[in-house]
C-alpha cells in the first residue's frame, strides 16, 4: 500500500512536518551565533549598570533618610527636656506667616469676584 494521501489534489508523503531547514554555511551559522552572543552580553551588561546606579540611588536615599530621623529623634528629646528647638519655631512661624499670606490672597480674589459680579458688563 502506499502512504502518500490526496490532499486538495497534491499528494503529501508523510514524514516531517513543518518547515524545511535551508542549508545554511555552517561559517554563516557560527558567525551569527556569536553575534548573538556579543549582544547578549552587551545587554547584560547594560542592565547590570542599570541594577548598580538604582541600588546607589536607593542607598543614598536610605541614608538621606536615616539623617532625617535622626534629626527628628533629637528634636523630640530635646522637646521632652522642655527646650524647643530653633529649627521647630522657624518651621512654625514659616508656616504661620504662609497661612496668612494664603489668607490675604484668597480676601483679594474673593473681592475681585465680588466686583466682577456686580459689573454687568
Amino acid at each position: 500500500m502506499d502512504d502518500s494521501k490526496v490532499v486538495g489534489g497534491k499528494v503529501k508523503k508523510p514524514g516531517k512536518r513543518g518547515r524545511k531547514p535551508a542549508k545554511i554555511d555552517l561559517k554563516a551559522k557560527l558567525e551569527r551565533s556569536r553575534q548573538s552572543a556579543r549582544e547578549c552580553r552587551a545587554r547584560k551588561k547594560l542592565r547590570y549598570q542599570y541594577l548598580e546606579e538604582l541600588v546607589s540611588s536607593r542607598e543614598r536615599a536610605i541614608c538621606a533618610l536615616r539623617e532625617e530621623l535622626e534629626m527628628y529623634k533629637q528634636w523630640c528629646m530635646a522637646m521632652d527636656q522642655g527646650k524647643i528647638p530653633s529649627e521647630i519655631k522657624a518651621l512654625l512661624t514659616g508656616e504661620e506667616q504662609g497661612k496668612a499670606q494664603q489668607n490675604s490672597t484668597k480676601l483679594a480674589k474673593a473681592g475681585k469676584t465680588e466686583a466682577n459680579s456686580s459689573n454687568p458688563w
